[in-house]
């Protein structure tokens, strides 16, 4: 079998290789900080505030980090951002290590990845169309996409063995050296200088325009709420340490084999899902059902008494979860533009990163005061009857149809001036 055309240039091979080698320690870190969190506090509030601390950065740099991906240099200001991502990530493998990291250590060090990570998506993305063909772009995204579920999927698992090993030090360790060698990896591609021709504009003239058009255009915000309704209130990694360690009992390995089963529901689902977007018309109906069926899947995850169980919940998370983002991020995608997409790309990502670091730190809250289990329960009641208000009322996400909706954005784009 002949590998695809995007895998048969050498500089997107290198880069490929080196994200997803990279995206796997950071993922195994964000577990590896919620656990050494808890174990430190002994608190599913305090666990909620590594949600907080990614909130903070995704939320206030993101806009940022998208137009600087536009006026630097976009290798440059990747390899600076892995170098700073390394540093933060080696001073806290030390400090646990010699057993000085504390809570607000830990949360600090959150706050700097994060913070990093904001300059560092926009410019991952970017660099891409130099590296491959035009026409071979949405391929080479497709390959992309799903290495981020298997780094998802790895990293958790990956923390859950190395936290049994040794501690949660190794895995800060292991992380700080995939770090090192994304930076390797960006200095032996070969690709053109890419600093941007022509006047620079305003940067929050583009950010409040991009505001504008999604309060104007329906279909695009009441998505993001709907992403929202599951993503703040269905938040369940944040309870994952409390419930593997106190309701199933499971250890280590098993927090890591928890966190990993949703993102092995997302690539289990990967080929249904496109089967679905390729012949279903009436999308908006399934992704109100998939919304409905995360939330009752999370249901499943906090009263589950025993591990298997758990695990059949959190792989089922996952496949509700990527039908739904995938049709919610083709629906943006579709109603916007193309000279408006960086911008409306950037207050969906603000949505759909920012409210599951939200999300954190309210079910970690209110785990605080009724325990993780009620908690997660109540929770996951909120996309069950926001998808179901859509659907009885018929809202413009119930009727949504791709087909539909873009041939009427074509006519409104065509009628205005």
């Amino acid at each position: 079998m002949r590998p695809p055309p995007a895998l048969r240039h050498r500089d997107f091979d290198l880069y490929w290789f080196g994200v997803v080698f990279s995206q796997i320690g950071t993922r195994g870190t964000v577990a590896a900080n919620l656990y050494q969190v808890y174990v430190l506090s002994g608190s599913t509030t305090t666990t909620g505030l590594v949600g907080l601390a990614q909130a903070v950065s995704l939320l206030v740099l993101s806009p940022l980090g998208g137009a600087y991906a536009d006026r630097l240099d976009r290798r440059r200001l990747l390899q600076a951002t892995q170098l700073v991502a390394l540093a933060v990530a080696g001073a806290l493998a030390v400090l646990t290590e010699v057993g000085r990291a504390t809570t607000p250590e830990v949360l600090g060090c959150v706050l700097l990845t994060t913070a990093a990570g904001t300059f560092d998506q926009p410019a991952r993305q970017a660099l891409i169309p130099a590296m491959v063909p035009r026409d071979e772009l949405p391929q080479a995204f497709a390959l992309l996409n799903p290495s981020r579920e298997l780094a998802v999927l790895l990293g958790p698992a990956l923390a859950g063995l190395l936290i049994a090993a040794h501690g949660p030090g190794l895995m800060y360790a292991v992380d700080a050296a995939t770090y090192a060698v994304l930076v390797v990896v960006l200095a032996l591609i070969r690709v053109p200088r890419l600093v941007p021709e022509g006047r620079r504009r305003s940067v929050w003239r583009d950010i409040a325009q991009g505001a504008a058009f999604v309060k104007g255009r329906p279909v695009v915000w009441l998505m993001m709420s709907l992403d929202l309704s599951a993503t703040l209130f269905g938040a369940y990694r944040v309870v994952l340490p409390a419930l593997t360690l106190t309701v199933l009992h499971a250890g280590p390995r098993g927090y890591g084999l928890l966190s990993a089963a949703p993102s092995a529901g997302a690539l289990i689902a990967t080929y249904p899902v496109y089967r679905v977007m390729a012949r279903s018309t009436a999308l908006g109906k399934v992704v109100l059902a998939a919304s409905a069926g995360y939330g009752a899947a999370t249901l499943a995850l906090a009263q589950s008494p025993w591990l298997p169980l758990a695990l059949a919940a959190g792989l089922l998370i996952g496949v509700f979860d990527a039908t739904a983002t995938t049709i919610r991020q083709a629906a943006v995608q579709l109603e916007t533009p193309d000279t408006m997409r960086g911008r409306v790309s950037a207050i969906y990502q603000m949505a759909s990163r920012g409210g599951p670091a939200l999300g954190d730190v309210n079910i970690g809250w209110i785990a605080g005061f009724v325990g993780p289990v009620a908690a997660l329960s109540l929770g996951s009641i909120a996309p069950i009857v926001y998808a179901g208000l859509h659907y009885v009322r018929r809202s413009r996400v119930e009727r949504y149809s791709i087909n539909r909706e873009t041939e009427e954005a074509e006519q409104e784009e065509r009628a205005s001036p």
